[in-house]
């Protein structure tokens, strides 16, 4: 997710491999002053598209929600968070990503500096967690559907429990990055160069970052997922062996309304893993085997980040399909424009004939 802002190139150049918060700084002897080229430009133009599509749709997912109509109220601040967290990565990761490589160098100075890269990697950590908090929800309902009446508080506890985790382990941000200026050249960057003094450091760091931020949500989600369709399976063999079983609605196993939330979630996760899976893996296999960055084409690295930053987009387009009111929403707001430009015309009109 966060690109290697340690280097002291941009997140542009080839220099500077796509990875999660990376540490390493390759030797000065051998450093060259990066430039803005062909493939960072269309990773801005690209970035920009869906900085527009997603904030216009987050946004819109987070009025909807804010309306109280959908979904249901145990649920609702978990959507509202996810929301939030998908904003924080629209507003925060995409316009640094896009004017960083526009500038190529870094120009808001040391403070600006270490709270936007604290702030990239929070967004990341709170967007990971909230999901994994959205799983254990399901799971709860799931399988133990009596205990629901408890959802709001259990939900409200872990939400804390998230965003927690997300401010603690982005703070090392504050402490690692600042701005450097290289001596001898008109060029400063916001990079860690000089926080580690071994390679196995920088490792360590970044490996800690991937299994917080990647591997132990996707175990989690993973593990919640997999006991919810064994839980279904199972009483689906219940069901065709004629065993009674307690059902809250009619002749189904789950409720549809249960189940209909239950997808959604699912395909929320998914969208999350698919995106960011290759870009992880791009960040791993740089780790540990450096050199293959001066054979990886550029386009790669910006290509991957840009599918990565893709998810974003996708959580209020999945809502949308499985809500109902949501689209109404929408429609509601797109009829309400076309009323008022169809009434716009003869209010022009009768007054030029006033003024006339």
């Amino acid at each position: 997710m966060s690109e290697n802002m340690s280097s002291l190139a941009p997140p542009t150049s080839t220099v500077a491999p796509p990875t999660l918060p990376s540490t390493w700084t390759p030797p000065l002897s051998t450093w060259e002053t990066p430039s803005f080229t062909s493939a960072a430009q269309f990773r801005v133009g690209a970035t920009l598209v869906l900085f527009v599509f997603a904030a216009c749709s987050n946004l819109a997912l987070l009025a909807s929600v804010g309306r109280g109509r959908r979904p249901p109220s145990h649920l609702r601040p978990l959507m509202l968070s996810l929301v939030s967290a998908d904003l924080m990565m629209t507003f925060v990761v995409m316009p640094l990503d896009a004017v960083w490589n526009v500038t190529v160098q870094w120009h808001g100075g040391d403070a600006l500096c270490k709270v936007l890269c604290f702030l990239k990697l929070f967004a990341m950590y709170a967007s990971a967690f909230i999901l994994v908090v959205i799983s254990l929800d399901r799971h709860h309902v799931i399988l133990h559907p009596l205990n629901s009446i408890k959802a709001h508080k259990r939900n409200r506890q872990m939400l804390l429990v998230a965003w927690t985790l997300s401010i603690l382990l982005a703070m090392p941000q504050l402490f690692i990055f600042r701005a450097v200026r290289m001596e001898g050249a008109d060029f400063t960057q916001c990079a860690t160069h000089g926080s580690f003094s071994r390679r196995w450091q920088e490792t360590v760091y970044n490996m800690f970052h991937f299994i917080t931020l990647y591997v132990v949500p996707l175990l989690v989600m993973s593990c919640c997922y997999s006991r919810i369709l064994l839980h279904i399976h199972l009483q689906h063999l219940r069901e065709k062996a004629g065993e009674s079983y307690l059902r809250r609605s009619g002749t189904d196993i789950i409720p549809k309304a249960r189940m209909k939330t239950l997808k959604m979630t699912v395909v929320i996760v998914l969208s999350f893993v698919v995106c960011w899976t290759p870009y992880y893996l791009l960040g791993i296999w740089y780790w540990f085997q450096p050199d293959m960055l001066r054979v990886t084409p550029e386009y790669v690295h910006h290509v991957l980040f840009v599918f990565g930053n893709l998810n974003t987009c996708c959580d209020p387009v999945i809502y949308g399909f499985y809500t109902p009111s949501f689209r109404a929403d929408l429609a509601a707001c797109f009829h309400q424009k076309r009323r008022n430009a169809a009434r716009a015309p003869p209010n022009r009109a009768r007054s030029r004939d006033i003024r006339n």
